[in-house]
């Protein structure tokens, strides 16, 4: 049964909407598509897929359902495999199939997302490029790298520039590593939402609207805890947010280091993270964004952080210029208009239906050391009395174990 399902939507239904046509494409790139569509439609368990070097123009989307397929190119600069004219299909490739590899080559310009790869386990991203060559836009692809619902996932050595959500997102997945990447002016840098076990280390996160992003949604398949996040550099994330409306991740502000939204058992330690003008460290539950709802939401939800041990990282600049009117006033109220938050930025939502003398259980505690200051905002109360008392903060919590990839990927 052939594998590869290739949209056949016609490209002339645009032209009543007013959009010029996309460039014609010419016969060599022509050529090159039909191929890659027959060597994936033909591919068998095994199969091993070589793209030459080369800059090739398709005008539609792919998809693979074969289980242990290799796709690769001659390197992330030298095979490009541009998008910009793609009439046909919402991501530029799509994989539902387990025990895949892609690596060394660049995805261009996708209409929606880059690369998607849903419900699949062991799975490795490798010197992969996604980049939406027009700059940071609304109207760019959502995701550029985007594993969901997956098990045992590995992404490094990779880039990804322009995504109007998250550049490298993996959601809903258990036992991930994202390790040696590069990600800039994405809304999200890269995140981590509604997963479970997983290691971010050893990224750069920078010009993004939010550098690295810890997030647990509700009313998905799962909920997330139990995030490394360590050995980064996420620094001047500035770039304001251009997420589409609606969007979870359209209410970050801009200048947001490091995240962490309603997500439990989260340690983030040994990083350098600077001079992100909201705040260095944000800790926020859901209540905080602007997609708040109770309606429909269910009821075993946690909608607060819990189990949040930061410690052991080099912060430096930051919280001089936040987001949002809001915090804007806050800052100005609390550190005059020359003056910046300090390092933690938290906004103040604890379950009181847990605390014990006024303080959560012990493993569910905010655990902060090795900082300049903590800010609780008071978001319970419209930022009426913010805090910025250290010793709320003040306790460890047990370190996660690292990340075992099993069976660990071929180099």
């Amino acid at each position: 049964m052939r594998k590869l399902f290739i949209s056949v939507a016609i490209a002339a239904a645009l032209a009543g909407c007013g959009k010029s046509e996309p460039a014609p494409q010419n016969a060599t790139d022509a050529g090159f598509e039909a191929k890659l569509q027959e060597q994936l439609l033909d591919a068998r368990p095994g199969s091993v897929i070589e793209i030459p070097a080369g800059h090739y123009a398709l005008k539609r989307g792919l998809s693979l359902r074969t289980d242990g397929v290799t796709l690769r190119g001659a390197g992330m600069d030298k095979t490009v495999l541009s998008f910009k004219g793609q009439v046909v299909g919402p991501e530029g490739l799509l994989v539902n199939a387990s025990d895949f590899t892609i690596e060394n080559l660049a995805l261009e310009d996708t209409k929606g997302d880059a690369l998607k790869i849903n419900q699949g386990k062991n799975i490795t991203i490798r010197g992969v490029r996604v980049e939406w060559t027009g700059g940071p836009k609304t109207t760019n692809g959502a995701y550029g790298l985007y594993p969901v619902k997956t098990h045992n996932v590995l992404i490094e050595n990779s880039v990804v520039i322009g995504a109007s959500d998250a550049g490298i997102y993996v959601g809903q997945s258990d036992n991930i590593i994202v390790r040696n990447n590069r990600a800039e002016y994405n809304v999200a840098g890269v995140e981590i939402e509604n997963s479970v076990h997983a290691d971010v280390y050893g990224n750069t996160a920078t010009n993004n609207t939010g550098g690295i992003l810890v997030f647990n949604m509700p009313n998905l398949s799962q909920e997330g805890h139990s995030t490394r996040v360590f050995k980064n550099k996420v620094y001047a994330n500035n770039t304001g947010n251009f997420a589409a409306k609606g969007a979870a991740v359209a209410s970050v502000p801009a200048g947001s280091g490091v995240v962490v939204n309603s997500n439990d058992k989260v340690e983030i330690f040994d990083n350098d993270i600077a001079d992100n003008k909201t705040a260095n460290l944000i800790v926020a539950s859901y209540f905080s964004t602007n997609y708040y709802n109770t309606r429909g939401v269910a009821p075993s939800y946690n909608p607060y952080p819990k189990g949040i041990f930061i410690y052991g990282n080099r912060l430096k600049g930051g919280g001089d210029s936040p987001d949002g009117l809001k915090l804007k006033t806050l800052k100005t109220a609390m550190y005059g208009l020359t003056g910046h938050f300090p390092d933690v930025l938290w906004d103040g939502y604890v379950d009181p239906k847990s605390l014990v003398d006024g303080l959560p259980p012990a493993n569910d505690r905010i655990c902060i050391q090795d900082v300049n200051g903590v800010i609780n905002a008071d978001g319970p109360h419209d930022y009426k009395n913010p805090g910025t008392d250290m010793k709320p903060y003040q306790c460890t919590l047990p370190k996660l174990p690292p990340v075992v990839l099993d069976p660990e990927p071929k180099a």
